[in-house]
């Protein structure tokens, strides 16, 4: 029997006062167990530094570190389990973990005059030269044009020091590279030890012993950094910057730093040339936009530089490209993509019948009510149902529940060196290739040992019991999730189920998508069913799993739905009481 999730779950409801401090003390000490090796000079001084502030030194250094801004005014400084705040202020500035606004913030003026109220700045502004006032109504941004243009930049910091200190943290890179060697990269950050502790999250239990080290190399640590902070800045200058800018900063990036990075950065960079010169193409800068493409050949790049080829008037080139992915498509949509776009080529078609699209129109159909127009699959449930079968929403879910208890401990395996900190969610190699290639003899072994429907429903369930409310991101925790599973694996034969799994191990990130929406079943029969509504398409990944599912005898179909109007069931309904 499965236990009740809130008699499973009892976590505290608040923290103590310096919870953050144990925190960061908690990842320095992490960072200098298995990163010494990596940091530089800097680094080691500020670890040194930090350990001979006071603790309540440390914790405002700590809330300053964690905050978003960079500059504070000092009068606004105040938390309640630091007590002599003047006293800590001083011990910082006097190590240097803060420091005052000087000649080298200029560039960054913005930010400080950001933290005074238009009323403050008018304050200042008379403090400055009182005959020289500009209009109450000014409005705040050109009251701070006007300042930065009237006066410079040594006499605003003196005025506004006059009127109020105002501090800068310092050791912010050395801060930022001490949760990236952490947590490895840059997503995650210390709201994971409160989600923790508040009991929002259960993290799986990992032996720190058994950690492996994520970088090997400061090269390691500062590739994928770099790709990491370049990502975040085209965020930022994409919406401010022409593309042919944006195109050049980029260009000029990859030539002077973008190449020969660590192998460790590379999935990183690959994602992060996909990012660009989709948003390349979105501009139109097709030709640009390709230039970029030819830098990687994860998926899609393959896809979109035929497409542009072909766009560009480069034929030739578009179909033996075509003819490439084919020979080895990565994937459900290069697969079909490269079918469909030769046909299209060599045809010299404007438009051809793609694979997806005869699949759906080869369908049957079922006429559903018009009410379930934005609920297609509910409607869909519905309609099997009153022919008298059972019938849930399926799609992707119980596969992928089934995958991650069946394999829970090859999944999160230390011995394969993919868990580098007590956080993680996922394996660093998830998603990549190499998740199969490093566990492919344990996944066998385990779907060897599991020879029998009973062996795999007793593994199913006993770790469903011992793991309920772990993260897992293939998992989710709630009523019904295991009966989905266990209805699966009833349906299916021990070699369908063992063919399934291989096929999702084989490429997580695609094949945990693309199953069909709902399942029907009665005592006789059963049916994998891929609803369409009449305005929606079938997907490459769809199409996949259902070519899959045949050639391995899983029942399963594309099931077209027709809108049946209210008030045709109306009539039908009087009819029957007539």
């Amino acid at each position: 029997m499965v236990q009740n999730a809130e008699s499973r779950n009892q976590f505290p409801t608040d923290l103590p006062p310096k919870y953050y401090h144990e925190y960061f003390t908690y990842v320095l000490d992490f960072v200098r167990r298995r990163y010494w090796h990596v940091l530089n000079e800097n680094e080691t001084i500020f670890l040194d530094s930090y350990d001979g502030l006071s603790e309540d030194a440390q914790c405002l250094f700590i809330r300053f570190s964690n905050r978003s801004k960079s500059f504070f005014r000092v009068n606004n400084v105040s938390y309640s389990e630091i007590e002599d705040m003047p006293a800590v202020l001083t011990e910082l500035l006097e190590n240097h973990f803060i420091e005052s606004i000087c000649e080298a913030h200029k560039e960054r003026f913005a930010e400080i005059i950001d933290l005074f109220t238009k009323p403050e700045l008018l304050v200042l502004t008379k403090m400055l030269e009182p005959d020289v006032m500009p209009s109450k109504s000014i409005k705040k941004p050109d009251l701070v044009r006007w300042l930065l243009h009237t006066y410079d930049f040594s006499a605003l910091c003196e005025v506004i020091s006059e009127m109020e200190p105002v501090v800068k943290v310092t050791f912010e890179a050395e801060v930022m590279l001490m949760k990236f060697l952490f947590f490895g990269n840059r997503n995650a950050d210390m709201t994971e030890f409160v989600i923790r502790d508040l009991g929002h999250v259960r993290f799986q239990n990992f032996d720190e012993q058994h950690l492996s080290i994520q970088f090997e190399t400061r090269k390691d640590v500062d590739d994928t950094l770099m790709v990491s902070l370049m990502k975040e800045m085209f965020d930022v200058i994409k919406q401010e910057q022409p593309p042919e800018d944006i195109y050049d900063w980029f260009m000029n990036w990859h030539a002077s730093s973008g190449t020969g990075l660590s192998a460790k950065a590379t999935a990183s960079f690959n994602a992060f040339i996909l990012r660009v010169s989709a948003w390349l193409e979105r501009k139109k800068m097709l030709s640009q936009a390709l230039t970029i493409y030819q830098l990687t050949n994860d998926a899609p790049a393959r896809e979109r530089r035929v497409r542009l080829l072909f766009n560009l008037g480069e034929i030739e080139e578009a179909l033996a490209l075509c003819e490439e992915i084919a020979e080895s498509p990565q994937n459900a949509d290069e697969r079909f993509f490269s079918l469909d776009f030769y046909e299209k080529i060599k045809n010299k078609k404007s438009r051809i019948i793609k694979r997806t699209t005869r699949a759906l129109k080869a369908a049957e159909a079922i006429e559903v009510a018009v009410s379930f127009r934005f609920r297609v699959e509910m409607g869909a449930i519905e309609y099997y149902q009153s022919l008298g079968y059972n019938a849930f929403f399926s799609e992707n879910e119980p596969w992928r529940t089934l995958f991650g208890l069946l394999f829970w401990d090859i999944i999160y395996d230390t011995n394969v060196q993919t868990i580098h900190n007590p956080f993680q969610r996922i394996p660093t190699d998830f998603f990549l290739p190499d998740f199969y290639f490093k566990r492919s003899d344990l996944l066998k072994e385990r779907l060897a040992a599991a020879h029998s429907k009973e062996i795999i429903d007793e593994m199913v369930r006993q770790t469903y019991e011992e793991m309920y409310g772990t993260t897992n991101v293939l998992v989710p925790w709630y009523d019904g999730a295991l009966e989905k599973v266990l209805t699966l694996t009833s349906l299916l034969t021990v070699e369908q189920i063992r063919l399934v799994m291989l096929e999702i191990a084989l490429n997580l990130r695609e094949n945990t998508r693309g199953f069909p929406d709902i399942l029907v079943w009665n005592e006789t029969e059963y049916a994998f069913i891929e609803i369409k509504s009449p305005t929606d398409h079938l997907s490459s990944r769809q199409l996949h799993w259902q070519h899959f599912f045949v050639e391995h005898g899983v029942k399963s179909r594309v099931v077209r739905v027709n809108w049946l109007k209210e008030e045709i069931l109306v009539q039908s309904e009087s009819s029957d009481d007539r």
